[in-house]
């Protein structure tokens, strides 16, 4: 089945680098791609208009990538969201800090631009049905 509409990404990283990255990576696949470079901000666009899925850094100044996935989570209107955690924490601790806040899934930095594609595909996907 062809999608109808073109998916909405919210990019969230405070390194402008990543943003252009995986900006990128993903407007070569054919989605839109909105991104914020802080918690505030994604919060903020979050707000404005819901995205399809949120690729979300964790460690910000301010709120941090938990605190985002927390309070998106905690929201019955961004509930269904799919958050994707992009991150340079490889420890388990983290990984379970995410999936307790509600993150579905975790990239680690340097991200790969196969296995972003796959995972994106896959919660889009999943989402949809």
């Amino acid at each position: 089945m062809e999608q109808t509409k073109q998916a909405t990404i919210l990019a969230v990283d405070d390194d402008e680098f990543n943003l252009k990255l995986l900006n990128k990576m993903l407007a070569v696949e054919g989605y839109a791609v909105r991104t914020a470079a802080s918690g505030e901000e994604a919060l903020a666009s979050v707000a404005e208009q819901l995205p399809d899925l949120i690729l979300l850094d964790v460690m910000m100044p301010g709120i941090d990538g938990f605190e985002v996935a927390r309070r998106l989570k905690a929201d019955a209107r961004t509930r269904s969201i799919p958050i994707i955690m992009v991150t340079a924490l490889e420890d388990r601790e983290s990984r379970l800090k995410g999936l307790e806040n509600g993150a579905e899934e975790f990239l680690t930095k340097p991200v790969g631009r196969a296995e972003l594609q796959m995972r994106v595909k896959g919660l889009l996907k999943l989402n949809a049905s």
